[in-house]
């Protein structure tokens, strides 16, 4: 996984009001489309144009339908003021920013296209234009989306013309009102979403910052606190040493009674160094596992936030783990429930550790979204996944992930024990 200073800013989930928005346009323009072919079928029993009107009607509602399919922005999601925005990712390849453009234009240009000629056909289909400047303004930049608008607001105010048998002023004024009302209510919420997805990003940005300040800082004090405990300790003992034993070399010959106590003397600051070195092992220890504290308990007391149910279970019977043992599975633990946080979007996660008599077991469930691609030690980024295989690589064991789409992530870690004396 990307280190967080390293990592995209994930796009922000669909706005409510724009859900909304996106609802009640899609229901306008069927209902209209309904009752605009149940109109001319009740005034025009028996009229020549009616199975073309049905079946430009059908392919209409058709074409309307399988607009999301296409990735053509008529579904819920964000329109394109913000997939411009700071929070989507950017493509890659002319392939990838033409291809979705032209399909986007294909659809839109059928779509019209179609209704153009049921409102020739029969003028009463003009008012499902209404819904078609929201499709419009989501599909389009904001200039084509508001040229477009205006030349259907035009054939919506000729087919009313022609439709009505004398001429009446709310037919010239009412359509170019309800569809600067339309662009305007879209592009203010579109602006709005835009400022709220720029503030997101922001604060994303800002608190990884902080969290990679404060890692920084973190390392920093570490390691000046173990360089002076190493010149404090270890250097101090190694430099009597070599002062002992060369004092030892030199009297070797003339005074071997001296020479030896300089050994000895050297032996035992060896011995108080050997010690410091294992304190400061210890030290380095996950501060989970302190005063004695057990694998299964420091897992128990793990969680992944809020929002996320963490459950431990406890499988075969426990035994004696040595600490490199314990400290990688307990590594692991956390890094996979990070990854659990902040990639899978699950609610619930689960911990089992069991012990199978020539191995230990750690496995990683969470109920996320999962993913499909296979992942390898060469598409793993950052430093998660491949630290946790090197970790178990270390301990001459296996790391393995399965995962589906919708099916969420099992990460598996299994170690190898040493048989009891």
């Amino acid at each position: 996984m990307p280190r967080p200073e390293e990592q995209p800013v994930p796009p922000a989930p669909p706005r409510d009001d724009t859900r909304t928005l996106a609802t009640v346009a899609h229901t306008a323009f069927f209902l209209l489309l309904g009752a605009s072919l149940v109109r001319f079928l009740l005034r025009h029993p028996g009229d020549p144009r009616t199975p073309w009107i049905v079946v430009l009607s059908i392919t209409l509602a058709l074409l309307y339908v399988l607009g999301p399919a296409l990735g053509t922005g008529t579904g819920t999601g964000t329109g394109p003021a913000l997939r411009t925005g700071t929070g989507t990712a950017p493509r890659t390849g002319a392939a990838q920013a033409l291809a979705p453009t032209a399909r986007r234009l294909l659809w839109l240009g059928l779509v019209v296209t179609t209704w153009v000629v049921l409102v020739v056909l029969a003028p009463s289909f003009a008012w499902c234009a209404v819904p078609l400047f929201f499709t419009a303004l989501r599909t389009l930049p904001p200039r084509a989306a508001v040229v477009l608008v205006a030349l259907l607001t035009g054939f919506v105010v000729i087919a009313q013309l022609k439709l009505s048998k004398s001429f009446d002023p709310n037919l010239l004024l009412a359509p170019p009102a309800v569809a600067a009302l339309a662009t305007a209510v879209f592009v203010h919420m579109e602006r709005q979403a835009q400022a709220q997805r720029a503030l997101i990003d922001d604060l994303i940005r800002t608190r990884r910052e902080l969290a990679a300040t404060e890692r920084r800082e973190g390392t920093l004090a570490e390691r000046q606190r173990l360089s002076m405990e190493i010149h404090d300790a270890l250097a101090q003992n190694l430099s009597s040493q070599q002062m002992l034993l060369q004092a030892a070399d030199r009297t070797w010959d003339t005074d071997p009674a001296t020479a030896r106590a300089h050994v000895r003397t050297a032996t035992g600051i060896a011995a108080h160094g050997l010690a410091e070195a294992r304190r400061l092992v210890h030290d380095l220890a996950p501060s989970e596992l302190a005063d004695g504290a057990g694998l299964a308990e420091a897992l128990r007391a793990l969680d992944a936030g809020p929002d996320i149910e963490v459950r431990f279970h406890l499988e075969g019977t426990p035994a004696p783990l040595p600490d490199r043992v314990q400290s990688a599975l307990l590594r692991i633990a956390q890094g996979a429930l990070a990854n659990v946080r902040e990639h899978s979007g699950a609610r619930t996660a689960a911990l089992t550790l069991s012990f199978l008599g020539d191995q230990v077991v750690l496995d990683i469930a969470d109920d996320g979204h999962g993913f499909a691609e296979p992942r390898t030690d060469a598409a793993e980024r950052g430093h998660g996944l491949p630290a946790m295989r090197a970790r178990v690589r270390q301990l001459g064991g296996t790391l393995t992930i399965e995962s589906a789409p919708g099916e969420g992530t099992v990460l598996s870690a299994a170690i190898p024990l040493e048989p009891a004396p």
